[in-house]
């Protein structure tokens, strides 16, 4: 058997299999061969009746193999399919996901015929191999003997696709048709009763099942009847949430408008879902009727610029300007991450274009020329539909650690069954389907048919809490992960810091260092470089764009016009005409524009003052001196800097290199902003820090301001001290911000180091650590990463994950995506975004552009029924304020939405992710610009940790006292009454709903639940408690059994009310109560049980409903619940016993509380394995 490594993000592993034919299948065969020998052998040897029961045996057996094959992928391997070798004669593969990328599934192989031009086409006739496994589709590649995804024309270089003209011939068209397939998101429409079906053929809900069929045969109608109409009523509504769910998802189509697109030669029309990879179209603003046009696949843009709004992927409702690759070098590749401002994304919006009318192909619509790069489920918003689609499974919190739990309490099951076989087999007069129904029993107690359920409902009521809150999840199974978390990220700008930036002034133009902030007195190319070299943009005769280059216009007292001219609002100064932008990239930390100032020609350039300084004819001395002064401050410093051009014609100047215009460059001064830190950081990152969490700051800024910044939220306590390059290029050395201390650098020593310093780190510094090796023994030490570009966000991430650090990360859903996504908690901060949907028969749902950072507002359009964000009205309330009809419908709207969430909010079933809440950055999603939601997240995590911890371990004890009582007692005589296990049954139901509603405390504790299961407190708690509830039944009974009359009460007599049933029922009942109470887990994490009020009425309802049957002052009720009298001593003994065995168990539970606290885990143990593990791997 072959299998085939191949090692993708969704992809793990690939195994070859051949469907056997149906008379070899396993499931078939062995069973018709069982059939026959029981017709032949078994029914003329023995009673007719015993012979039925051994069919039924056979019966279950087959039932059994058929189920395993829908449950288990591998047993469906083994029962239908054959393992092969050879690819040609397979038929079908098993896929293994990579990790958190779902469950196993058998897809079939399909064939085709080799696209025309492509190297299986030239090289053989043989046909293409592929299969498609959650709508990406994967192709056999002989030459890497692996499954590759289907390639997509996304790493060509630019010149590439600069020679572009589209599909030359109908049978490219064909062919690429053939390869790709129709640019649409397809698929289908599940009914109802297929969800349920899957649901009710889950494994859980048929052990359910076939629990409630063994109580039936025991008689036990009521309460088989109650747990089968529960499970049903759980499933039903988990069945609909999920149709919900996946209908409002068919909602968002490609958008089926008309393109022009460039084919065969000539300009034709086509829909935007005939749209393929490698088509040359025209695509812009709509002219028609003014509306925003919709993208309808990833495309490059060839010529002409473009603004888009991307907030259906990114949350970022900041327009985007697009620029077209020309002027890119035409060797250098396309890197979709790197070169995302040249390419246009799927589904966002163009809200203005224009065209470039000196490109070789004119659009005959006056569009933007683009090349489509990726169409359907591979565009960037179909990976984040992906993303929605195959995480509706049902949700669950600990799945594996809920397995071994059961199987440990599997252990005493076996052991109690073994006892009654024993016991059983004994008496040669007792029923032996009586006695196997026993068995069965007991060895089925043991999982609490509860047990899947409560755990969604743990997850669940979390995620309906975040979306209450505005905070999304695409991925439930991370929130217990948040509960786990000990070391946290932030990004700074726009994260702990405000987009609201401060123009302060300019410095660096004078050897004493003082910051101009009088404009009048400013040098005129300095004033020109800050007025022009920006990108802003006007749409809608709105002026929008960074914050910092808008307050940097505004200090001047310059105005932009839409002409893409900056002028003096004063009269007399000369117009600057830009002519060509560099845009900023963040691997060159610089921007550049070419602009014409009457008839010169000039280069301006602003960026980081490091990159700047190797670009500079003449260094000022004081050039170092000066930006880390202001930098220390917290300041934002762009350095400035331009250089004359020669006389050369407009389309030469378009078409400089842009190495040739960012270099030879005359020092213009320091802009300096002010960046102000939001009102509630401090205060949340001092929460964090006091609750057990290790902080750290990840941003792209310079090293001095970080720190400072650093400081002022409580990441950095102690002084700092930053690392640097020494004298020499290759030694490196610690020293502080002010310069006063410095420090050789020793990998060895870090660790020391770290406790008296708190440490920060350079970009530049990475390669040094990856090159010796020594990212293991410093970054996890590091409190502060500065100038780090995003790749290096993700390395920083992977390696906190390696050495078992549980990670947070919080930044913008722009440009944090890698780390977002590495982060086991990944949390998006987005402006307040509502999606709305356009009148069109595409229902394609959008962003509306209800207020964005540049402070644009226009009237909100219709709001998708389907599309219910739920965004805090007191975030609403500020976004807009200028159109007080406008802001008011908002309100409503916005009520509305939240007064259906909370009717739809039953608990059950997940709140529905759509487009617009979910970001394509990652698995959480915040609407607020704030770090709070973080603390909401942990929050919920932790809550959702210590429910599920309380839920194994009062499971766990109620079904080892299950089992005694099946089993030991059984044997005695000891049965409970139909309407006595139905009351019972209820009461456990509403004790486990109302424990996984508490609410989690406002406030984060220095305390950290137990991350898991299998740890001594659990097991010290659960065997301690199970041997007092052990010696009170024992008492309970044996003192019942004194005054019972000497009778002989078989095992498998039918239930008869006496004094021992009645004990053992009222006893059963005190110690269930006694469990909920005693293992509820309240304060520091969750409300306590005096504060969860539905809780606590229902243990008063237990205990009033116990003291009342006990004290026999119903005696109807106590009739109808087939209970006897008690004589007075035992009434008097039960109660004293019963206050004593809770008292007890409630000590035990508090003195392991204080005995084993949840701590931080030790880190130095698993840091020095990772780097053990690291040199192995090299040697």
């Amino acid at each position: 058997m072959t299998r085939y490594h191949v090692g993708g993000k969704v992809v793990h592993e690939v195994d070859l299999l051949k469907l056997r034919h149906w008379t070899w299948r396993l499931d078939i065969w062995p069973f018709a061969i069982l059939y026959f020998i029981w017709l032949l052998a078994v029914v003329p040897n023995i009673d007719f009746s015993d012979a039925f029961i051994v069919l039924g045996g056979f019966a279950i057996l087959h039932i059994l193999v058929l189920l395993f094959t829908a449950w288990s992928v591998d047993f469906k391997c083994l029962v239908q399919f054959r393992k092969v070798n050879d690819i040609h004669s397979a038929t079908s593969c098993k896929i293994i996901p990579s990790k958190f990328s779902g469950s196993k599934e058998i897809v079939l192989l399909h064939t085709r015929k080799p696209v025309v031009g492509s190297s299986a086409s030239s090289t053989e006739n043989a046909n293409e191999i592929y299969f498609v496994f959650r709508k990406q589709c994967f192709n056999f590649s002989a030459e890497k003997n692996t499954f590759c995804k289907l390639p997509y024309p996304t790493k060509e270089s630019f010149g590439y696709y600069l020679k572009s003209t589209g599909h030359g011939s109908e049978t490219k068209v064909a062919s690429a048709t053939d390869k790709w397939g129709r640019n649409v998101f397809d698929y289908p429409q599940p009914t109802f009763q297929k969800l349920l079906k899957e649901q009710v053929m889950e494994p859980f809900f048929v052990f359910q099942v076939f629990c409630v069929g063994l109580w039936c045969l025991d008689e036990y109608w009521y309460y088989s009847l109650f747990t089968l109409g529960m499970l049903f009523l759980f499933e039903s509504t988990m069945a609909k949430g999920r149709l919900k769910t996946l209908t409002e998802l068919r909602r968002v189509r490609v958008d089926s408008q008309m393109l022009i697109v460039h084919r065969g030669g000539k300009w034709v029309k086509l829909s935007g879902t005939d749209l393929l990879p490698g088509d040359v179209v025209s695509i812009g603003r709509s002219g028609q009727n003014g509306e925003d046009k919709t993208v309808p696949a990833d495309m490059l843009l060839l010529a002409g610029t473009a603004i888009t709004n991307e907030a259906i992927l990114t949350g970022e409702s900041t327009p985007q300007w697009k620029v077209s690759v020309a002027g890119q070098s035409l060797e250098e590749k396309l890197s979709i991450k790197r070169d995302k401002n040249h390419i246009l994304f799927g589904g966002t919006k163009i809200l203005q274009h224009t065209p470039d009318k000196t490109f070789n192909l004119k659009a005959p619509d006056g569009g933007c020329i683009a090349v489509v790069l990726r169409t359907g489920f591979e565009t960037s918003q179909g990976k984040l539909m992906r993303t929605i689609l195959f995480s509706t499974e049902r949700v669950t919190a600990n799945s594996w650690e809920s397995g071994l739990f059961i199987l440990f309490l599997l252990f005493f099951a076996i052991i109690a069954a073994g006892y009654v076989l024993k016991k059983g087999l004994e008496d040669p007069t007792r029923s032996r389907y009586k006695l196997f129904l026993s068995c069965s029993l007991i060895l089925t107690s043991v999982i609490p048919p509860e047990l899947p359920m409560e755990l969604s409902i743990a997850v669940n009521t979390s995620l309906i809490a975040l979306a209450r809150r505005g905070i999304f999840c695409t991925e439930p199974f991370r929130i217990p992960f948040a509960g786990k978390v000990d070391i946290c990220c932030f990004d700074k700008t726009g994260t702990l810091t405000s987009d609201d930036m401060e123009f302060q002034g300019v410095v660096g133009l004078d050897d004493d260092g003082a910051l101009q902030t009088d404009m009048s007195k400013l040098p005129v190319h300095t004033v020109q470089v800050l007025a022009s070299c920006h990108a802003l943009v006007f749409v809608e005769n709105k002026l929008v764009g960074d914050p910092l280059e808008k307050a940097a216009l505004k200090g001047i007292n310059w105005i932009y016009t839409s002409d893409e001219k900056a002028l003096p609002k004063k009269s007399g100064g000369q117009a600057v005409q830009i002519i060509q932008r560099h845009h900023f990239a963040s691997h060159l930390k610089r921007m550049g524009v070419i602009v014409r100032i009457q008839d010169q020609f000039f280069a301006f350039v602003k960026g980081a003052p490091e990159t700047i300084q190797d670009r500079l004819i003449d260094v000022p001395a004081t050039y170092v001196k000066t930006y880390k002064k202001y930098t220390r401050q917290g300041s934002r410093v762009l350095a400035l800097a331009y250089k004359t051009l020669p006389e050369m014609a407009v389309s030469e100047a378009r078409s400089l290199d842009r190495d040739v215009v960012e270099n030879g460059l005359t020092f213009a001064g320091f802009a300096v902003f002010n960046c102000p830190i939001r009102s509630d950081s401090a205060t949340v990152l001092s929460e964090l820090k006091g609750s057990s969490h290790d902080l750290v700051m990840i941003t792209g800024d310079q090293a001095l301001t970080a720190c400072h910044v650093a400081s002022q939220v409580h990441i950095i306590t102690k002084p700092a001290l930053i690392l640097v390059r020494g004298n020499n290029s290759t030694d490196f050395q610690w020293v502080s911000p002010d310069e006063t201390e410095i420090t050789s650098y020793s990998e060895k020593e870090v660790e020391q180091l770290s406790d008296s310093r708190d440490l920060c780190i350079g970009g530049d510094c990475f390669e040094m650590l990856q090159r010796s090796e020594a990212v293991f023994n410093v970054i996890p030490y590091v409190k502060v990463f500065a100038r780090v570009a995003p790749e290096q966000k993700e390395l920083i991430l992977n390696t906190l994950k390696t050495v078992g650090r549980m990670t947070l990360m919080c930044g913008d859903g722009t440009n944090d995506v890698g780390a977002l996504k590495q982060a086991h908690v990944g949390i998006a901060l987005l402006n307040a975004v509502l999606p709305t949907q356009t009148g069109e028969a595409s229902s394609q749902t959008q962003p509306s552009k209800s207020e964005n950072k540049a402070g644009k507002s226009t009237k909100p359009k219709s709001v998708l029924e389907s599309s219910k964000s739920v965004v805090p009205a007191n975030n609403t309330a500020t976004t807009s304020n200028r159109h007080l009809t406008a802001a008011e419908k908002q309100r409503q709207k916005l009520q509305k939405m939240l007064d259906e969430m909370n009717e739809e909010g039953d608990g059950r079933s997940a709140p529905v992710v759509k487009l617009g809440d979910a970001s394509m950055a990652s698995p959480f999603t915040a609407k607020h610009a704030s770090v709070a939601p973080t603390l909401d997240i942990i929050r919920q995590g932790r809550s959702t940790l210590v429910t599920t911890l309380q839920m194994f371990k009062i499971l766990g004890l109620n079904c080892l006292a299950t089992a005694y009582v099946l089993s030991v007692m059984n044997l005695d005589g000891v049965k409970l009454g139909d309407v006595q296990a139905t009351i019972s049954g209820v009461f456990t139901a509403a004790f486990f709903l109302f424990i996984s509603h508490a609410r989690p405390l406002q406030t984060l504790s220095a305390a950290r639940p137990h991350p898991n299961i299998f740890c001594a407190y659990v097991f010290l708690s659960l065997t301690g408690q199970f041997a007092m509830h052990l010696f009170f039944l024992i008492s309970s009974v044996n003192e019942a059994s004194k005054y019972m009359p000497e009778e002989c009460i078989e095992p498998d007599s039918e239930f008869h009310p006496n004094l021992v049933n009645t004990v053992s029922y009222m006893v059963n009942m005190m110690i269930q109560v006694a469990t909920f109470a005693v293992n509820y887990m309240g304060h520091p994490f969750n409300q306590s049980i005096s504060e969860n009020r539905p809780f606590k009425y229902a243990l008063f309802a237990a205990v009033g409903f116990f003291s009342v049957i006990t004290s026999d002052l119903f005696r109807d009720l106590n009739d109808w619940l087939k209970l006897v009298p008690l004589p007075e001593v035992i009434r008097g003994k039960l109660m004293l016993w019963a206050m004593l065995m809770f008292v007890g168990c409630y000590g035990w539970e508090r003195l392991l509380r204080s005995l084993f606290p949840g701590r931080m885990p030790a880190r130095s143990r698993r840091q020095k394995q990772a780097a053990v593990s690291l040199d192995k791997k090299q040697l």
